[in-house]
């Protein structure tokens, strides 16, 4: 099969700078290099290696002035919120405390979720547009955190809650 691995994913947004600074502050991507585009947007990539064209494209919509976005991309309605047909974005990740913390910090809701079976904790949060991100942490990161961080219920957590 030619296809080897996902190259980027894309988001429309009306707020382009909210949608940046959730995906680098909250995600710790970092804005690159970005074609001139006759259209808004941002290329967001994870360290400093652009050799990949980013991993997170942020598309701005400018609804008083469309014609770079429609000429390049295609007269597209942009949804309200979510993430259309597409259900959710997932990443393998480290650091659930500290993500934990940053979600805390930044005021972002989150879901948490342990499979078990697979190894892995959820965070699952929504960005700004309202596109549905998941993250896998590996679950043995959970160990002892419910006796340093009293708050923390690993039961509650295992389910969801």
């Amino acid at each position: 099969m030619p296809v080897s691995k996902l190259a980027h994913y894309s988001i429309r947004t009306m707020d382009l700078e909210k949608s940046c600074r959730f995906y680098e502050r909250i995600l710790g991507f970092k804005r690159g290099y970005r074609p001139p585009f006759d259209f808004p947007g941002a290329w967001l990539y994870k360290g400093d290696d652009e050799a990949d064209f980013g991993t997170v494209h942020i598309i701005g919509v400018d609804p008083g002035n469309p014609a770079g976005l429609t000429a390049y991309l295609g007269d597209k309605a942009l949804p309200a919120t979510g993430t259309g047909t597409v259900d959710h974005i997932a990443f393998l990740a480290t650091g659930v405390e500290a993500m934990w913390k940053t979600l805390q910090a930044e005021g972002v809701a989150w879901r948490d979720r342990t499979v078990p079976s697979l190894g892995l904790h959820q965070v699952f949060l929504e960005d700004p547009s309202g596109v549905t991100i998941e993250l896998n942490f590996p679950a043995e990161e959970l160990n002892g955190l419910a006796e340093t961080h009293p708050a923390i219920d690993r039961a509650s957590i295992n389910a969801g809650a």
